[in-house]
């Protein structure tokens, strides 16, 4: 789709009340069983999201507690995103800071302390 389409698209789309754009979505998902072009959310939480709001639809939910609680699951996913990230940043500075300058001599290996050295028995002494 052309970004002038979607820019068109997404003007009549923002001026309508939420039923006619559950309307919509309704006649979208229609056209794309019919055509087989349906996209599949990519990440876990959008498939969540899509998931709960589709039951609620057809549990004909009115159209105001569909978006707000998709609103809460998408703030959720938005959260979840941010702990991932800050995440992978932790672990991040924990490889950087545990990985040796380049060119760096790294330190000599430690070894265990050799258990000391048992001397031969004496002759004639038992054992």
């Amino acid at each position: 789709m052309n970004d002038l389409l979607r820019q068109r698209i997404l003007r009549r789309l923002e001026a309508l009340p939420e039923e006619r754009a559950y309307q919509i979505l309704d006649y979208i998902e229609f056209l794309e069983s019919k055509y087989g072009e349906r996209s599949v959310p990519t990440g876990i939480l959008a498939r969540i999201t899509e998931t709960v709001e589709d039951t609620m639809r057809a549990a004909r939910l009115p159209a105001q507690a569909i978006s707000g609680t998709a609103s809460v699951v998408d703030s959720a996913a938005r959260l979840m995103k941010g702990l991932a990230a800050a995440g992978q940043a932790v672990v991040n500075e924990a490889v950087k800071a545990a990985t040796p300058p380049p060119g760096a001599v790294p330190p000599p290996a430690a070894h265990p302390p050799e258990p000391p050295a048992s001397s031969p028995p004496k002759p004639g002494s038992p054992g």
